[in-house]
């Protein structure tokens, strides 16, 4: 059995091939070749200290696995990382274990690589500005794999409440994104937003990943056209969006069972703002109907 480490997994993928490698996983989706099984949430301390346990089955691989994450925000004080895991791969012919991965940077490109997809197949083709709101482990993930998808983009905005850390995280982008990911962006600016708002007014795509519990971006902030992926409420009771905004938008998700217990579809749905079938259908289902996806999208907000 293997084990590969946070060394061997940072070697071995790069932002191009994982954005492929989850689009033929979103695909396999749509194809009935995948099955997700219920995600197990704890916090142990409501906004401090979480773990999650995500686990599904690849048929036309025929391998089975499952990831434990763990968030613990005090740990940035103790000088060690916030976001650790494992993930575990099984045989489904014989049940055999074939592998332990470290799981925090699979988690942070992976989970990149599906806002950057979102994007991808919703935005305008001619969106050229991009907000992300947060600058936790997920922010650079999501920066480099939109800028990856996205070769229009001349703007990019960073957003969050410690604007200290905010400036730090921004300064540091263009040394981080090419030492970690290989990416010239000499063409592309990076700013610290001073206001969320007009930030979210000027953007052509908003990107999300807090932990907010309570929304953050308003309806009346965002303009027509455009998208928004949602990245950050990862766990039941966590809402970054307005439910007046979902409740206008053009809802395509990546799990439809699973997005309707946890994410921005959640609270929306128990305050009776949207319906089940206000959700259009899957990323999965996009990728079949790429003209489609980019021809409905340009006069309405989409999530």
């Amino acid at each position: 059995m293997r084990f590969l480490s946070d060394h061997d997994v940072r070697q071995g993928l790069n932002v191009p091939q994982v954005i492929h490698l989850v689009e033929t996983v979103y695909k396999a989706r749509s194809e009935e070749n995948t099955k997700t099984w219920p995600t197990i949430f704890y916090d142990f301390v409501p906004g401090e200290a979480d773990m999650d346990i995500k686990s599904g089955y690849l048929k036309s691989d025929k391998v089975f696995g499952h990831k434990t994450i763990t968030w613990f925000a005090e740990n940035e004080a103790k000088q060690l990382p916030t976001l650790t895991g494992l993930i575990n791969v099984y045989d489904a012919e014989t049940g055999r274990p074939l592998g332990i991965t470290e799981a925090s940077f699979i988690t942070g490109i992976r989970t990149g690589a599906s806002g950057a997809i979102g994007a991808k197949y919703l935005a305008r083709q001619d969106s050229e500005t991009l907000l992300v709101v947060g600058s936790g482990n997920q922010a650079i993930f999501q920066i480099a794999c939109a800028l990856s998808v996205l070769p229009n983009l001349k703007t990019v905005y960073v957003a969050a409440r410690d604007q200290e850390k905010l400036n730090s995280f921004v300064h540091a982008l263009p040394h981080r994104l090419q030492s970690e990911f290989g990416m010239n962006i000499e063409n592309v600016t990076l700013e610290a937003a001073e206001s969320l708002e007009e930030a979210v007014k000027s953007s052509d795509i908003i990107i999300t990943v807090t932990s907010s519990r309570t929304p953050i971006i308003k309806r009346e902030w965002v303009k027509e056209g455009t998208h928004l992926s949602c990245i950050g409420a990862d766990m039941a009771g966590k809402q970054e969006v307005d439910s007046n905004l979902v409740s206008q938008a053009i809802l395509y998700v990546d799990n439809r069972e699973h997005c309707l217990q946890v994410g921005e579809i959640e609270i929306p749905l128990k305050e009776g703002k949207i319906a089940e079938n206000h959700i259009c259908g899957e990323i999965g289902d996009l990728l079949f109907r790429e003209n489609k996806g980019k021809n409905f999208k340009r006069s309405n907000h989409h999530i």
